[in-house]
């Protein structure tokens, strides 16, 4: 009996209005892609202000709301997606790197640790007066790590864009990741669970 052989295709509802990502990074561009809605990159000029103090929760959901008002004032027709990530270890928060030295720094602090990762999103449509913020927290689990693998790692600058000074999607940072517990996209830096259900939930009107 020969096999048979079948395709199926998933067909993801469109919006309505224009979508942007208020952000440059190309990992979100990249993640952004697989839920097959059209998009547009306009990169937010809000400023990255870490408010000591501040809940990693409650400062995730503000930046990303702070980066997708900033291109929504700029783009009132569109629907616009803002995002932010930092880590968060022996309640620290920890951005993007400074430079090699501070990349080092984390990295080592990192090393045979565990830590969580907090990914904020926000969702502005100015039209029908809507903004929604939410967050998503995976717990990442380092091996040990020599001085150097860090020195290794940080000289191909891939690090420095990054919050935690580390990519999981990288080639030498996975091979530092031992375990996660959670939504792997989110380490990444866009949960696409939780977009797509914030979508379907506040913005069904914006989805044919």
């Amino acid at each position: 009996m020969s096999p048979k052989s079948f395709s199926t295709t998933l067909t993801l509802p469109l919006l309505t209005v224009p979508f942007i990502l208020a952000s440059t990074s190309p990992r979100r561009h990249a993640l952004l892609k697989l839920l097959g809605l059209p998009f547009t990159i306009v990169p937010s000029e809000a400023p990255e202000v870490h408010v000591p103090g501040t809940e990693p929760s409650a400062l995730v959901q503000h930046l990303a709301l702070e980066k997708a008002l900033d291109v929504a004032h700029r783009h009132p027709d569109a629907l616009v997606l803002g995002a932010d990530t930092v880590v968060v270890h022996r309640g620290d928060v920890l951005g993007k790197p400074a430079g090699e030295p501070e990349a080092q720094a984390m990295l080592g602090r990192l090393s045979g640790e565990a830590h969580c990762v907090y990914t904020g999103l926000a969702l502005v449509h100015l039209p029908s007066a809507r903004r929604v913020a939410v967050h998503e927290t995976t717990d990442v689990f380092f091996a040990e790590m020599s001085e150097s693998e860090i020195a290794a790692y940080v000289a191909t600058g891939s690090p420095l864009d990054k919050a935690g000074a580390y990519g999981i999607q990288d080639d030498r940072g996975a091979l530092f990741v031992r375990r996660i517990e959670g939504d792997y996209y989110n380490v990444v830096g866009l949960p696409l669970h939780l977009l797509y259900r914030t979508l379907r939930t506040h913005f069904p009107d914006l989805m044919e």
